[in-house]
Order: structure tokens, then C-alpha cells, then sequence
């Protein structure tokens, strides 16, 4: 399978928003470029802010969309049609109620779990055969608080939690440029004790 060529992290814009769980994606974008030595830059004609960035010898784009949550997909259909990379070589970062905070899960293909911009993404682009960054942000427990909690910060465990399953994840990421994803789920899917 080809390699990875643009990492999105999904979120909402604005400082208000910034420490959200909604955008562990975003914080996963900033914590990549961070440790790359990128940095980012508003793209008008994209939505969004980009950065360039070499993994491994690879060189790769990282994308933030501009757009709030719910309108991702145009953000992402600009890069991948201006950049001409296939949905396939793309990984997408999001929050993940499904799963605890602390842990990390690569998947491709599938639905898109109410996660708004995944569902807009895949709306855009008629199929979800792209790879995901499940970021867990964990679960209120009840349906009716799902909003106030995704859009709430965590607290302070789960928040480190969170940044410590962001590092793992950026552990395998040389993995996924090469296009070695079994390796990259191992690497990323085995707990560390």
C-alpha cells in the first residue's frame, strides 16, 4: 500500500476552542509539526493551515482545516486535488469517543461514528477509504452530554493521557510514510506496560 503523503489533523479554529478534546486532531497536527521543526501557515485557497514536513526522507504535507468541524471535507478535497494525492495516502487525526483517553488506534476505511468531520470528509469524497488516527477522548457515558463533552476540555489526567497516546502515535508514523501499516499497528496497538 502507497505511503502516507498528507496528515490532517481535524478541530475547530480559534483560541476558544484550542484545548478541546473536539481537537485532539489539531493538537496531534501542532505536536507533529512541533517535533518536525514545521510550521504552519494560513491557505486561503486550501481552508486551511498547512505546513510542509520530511518523515523518514519523505516529504509530507500536514493540513488543518480552516473550515470548523462540519465543513473538514472541502478543506481536505482542496488539498488532495491541489497536491493531486490519492484519499489512500492520506491520514486523518480525530477525536474518538469510542475509546479511552490514553490510547491511539490506526484504521482504514469504514464509517465515520458521528464524527462530524469525518462525515463531511466522506461526503466529499463518496467513500472513506482513507486512513484514521483514532485519538480516545473516551465517553460522558450518556448520548444527551456527547456535545458538551466533546467540546469541553478534559481534565488534567486524561488531558496527559491524551498527549501521551499523541506521542506514541507520532512513534509510528515513519512506519506509515513507508507505507508499512501492519508495523505501524503493532507498534502503535501494543500497550506499552
Amino acid at each position: 500500500m502507497a505511503g502516507l503523503r498528507l496528515i490532517v489533523g481535524l478541530g475547530n479554529p480559534g483560541s476558544e476552542h484550542a484545548r478541546t478534546r473536539h481537537n485532539a486532531g489539531f493538537w496531534f497536527a501542532d505536536a507533529l509539526a512541533e517535533r518536525l521543526g514545521a510550521r504552519f501557515g494560513m491557505d486561503s485557497k486550501l481552508h486551511g493551515e498547512i505546513a510542509k514536513a520530511t518523515i523518514d526522507g519523505t516529504a509530507v504535507w500536514l493540513l488543518k482545516p480552516a473550515t470548523y468541524m462540519n465543513a473538514s471535507g472541502r478543506s481536505i478535497g482542496s488539498a488532495l486535488r491541489y497536491w493531486k494525492i490519492e484519499p489512500e495516502q492520506m491520514l486523518v487525526a480525530h477525536d474518538e469517543l469510542d475509546l479511552p483517553p490514553g490510547v491511539a488506534r490506526l484504521k482504514f476505511d469504514g464509517g465515520h461514528g458521528g464524527q462530524n468531520g469525518l462525515r463531511d470528509t466522506m461526503a466529499q469524497l463518496s467513500h472513506g477509504r482513507f486512513h484514521r488516527l483514532r485519538l480516545g477522548i473516551g465517553h460522558p457515558g450518556h448520548k444527551d452530554k456527547v456535545t458538551p463533552w466533546v467540546l469541553g476540555r478534559p481534565g488534567r489526567d486524561d488531558e496527559i493521557s491524551i498527549l501521551r497516546a499523541i506521542d506514541d502515535a507520532m512513534d509510528m508514523l515513519p512506519l506509515a510514510v513507508r507505507g508499512d501499516f501492519n508495523e505501524a499497528m503493532k507498534v502503535l496497538h501494543t500497550q506499552k506496560a
